[in-house]
């Protein structure tokens, strides 16, 4: 291919998606209000290692009933081809079909493991949806009934800034190599059984993969991969501390919110990470139906960065 074609297919694709996120931010202003009154969660303290990642946050009470299965709809938006269903206990799924099918489902279950709110989800290894075909690694994400997915909410503008959950949820969507922190994938669920607004990411596809080559606007796209172990494990994760703050390696949508990461913000995420052992590490990774070889370079993988993390940490804080 000809230079100058290059060049004009790369700005055709930035442009469309530039069209894509300006429909996807018109809509998110259409979407529904959140309770004031209510209590905001986004995080809280768990038993670490008595959590199940092979199950996940549905655990084993709400496994999708896969013996009839009926569609409802396709549902619309993003880049991966969804269908909301119904399971044979008449529960409601939105079936996400793709490369990022597997990824999202790991990368919820480790978020989980540590006290995050997440959402619900599965990976069937085999699925048919009628009228639609038969599809393989597909992930099945939850609609409880008590559950009302209300707006968006920012990674510069949201009741938990400063805080340690929120301060090392942003170090972990560096860890999973997230590149996608577009805000449209930040939903708030209200809980309607419990009064509480839960601030969660929606959307963890795009993890395990390398991020872009570079941190200008638009351009950090070039070079990013999706689901791609190999890529996952050669990716640089740390670069080093300065003036007490943990410089990470992140070319992706809204860079500029790790400009603030201080040593000890990543301190409190180690000392959560670093409980986690290496089975459910393996487990959460079991669940998506990775390949014994991917299994085996991912858990090796989440396990390296956790140990740079914890010597990245380790280190005495300037003036102390």
């Amino acid at each position: 291919m000809s230079r100058p074609l290059e060049l004009i297919k790369t700005a055709a694709y930035l442009l469309v998606i530039l069209l894509v996120g300006t429909t996807a931010n018109f809509a998110q202003k259409k979407s529904k209000n959140v309770d004031p009154a209510a209590v905001n969660k986004m995080w809280e303290s768990v038993n670490i290692k008595r959590r199940d990642l092979y199950l996940g946050p549905g655990g084993a009470e709400m496994r999708p009933d896969l013996s009839s299965i009926t569609l409802v709809r396709e549902e619309k938006g993003g880049t991966s081809k969804k269908y909301r269903i119904k399971d044979g206990a008449g529960r409601v799924w939105v079936a996400k079909l793709g490369r990022e099918a597997q990824s999202e489902t790991a990368a919820v279950r480790l978020i989980w493991a540590l006290g995050y709110k997440t959402e619900i989800n599965y990976l069937v290894p085999k699925l048919m949806i009628p009228g639609k075909g038969v599809f393989t690694n597909v992930r099945l994400e939850a609609r409880p009934t008590n559950i009302e997915r209300t707006k968006s909410w920012s990674w510069k503008k949201n009741p938990f800034l400063k805080t340690d959950e929120f301060q090392g949820l942003k170090i972990m969507m560096a860890f999973l190599n997230n590149w996608d922190l577009k805000e449209i994938n930040n939903v708030i669920f209200q809980n309607t059984d419990s009064d509480e607004n839960y601030y969660v990411i929606s959307d963890l596809g795009v993890s395990f993969g390398k991020l872009g080559s570079n941190h200008l606007p638009l351009f950090w796209r070039i070079g990013r991969s999706r689901n791609n172990p190999g890529d996952y494990s050669k990716a640089k994760f740390i670069k080093g501390v300065k003036k007490d703050h943990l410089k990470l390696v992140y070319n992706g949508k809204n860079s500029s919110i790790f400009s603030d990461i201080s040593v000890e913000d990543g301190r409190w995420l180690v000392n959560l990470l670093s409980q986690l052992t290496d089975k459910q590490i393996a487990d959460a990774f079991r669940a998506a139906n990775y390949s014994q070889t991917d299994l085996n370079l991912l858990t090796q993988t989440v396990r390296k960065r956790i140990i740079e993390l914890d010597r990245f940490t380790n280190q005495p804080l300037a003036g102390k």
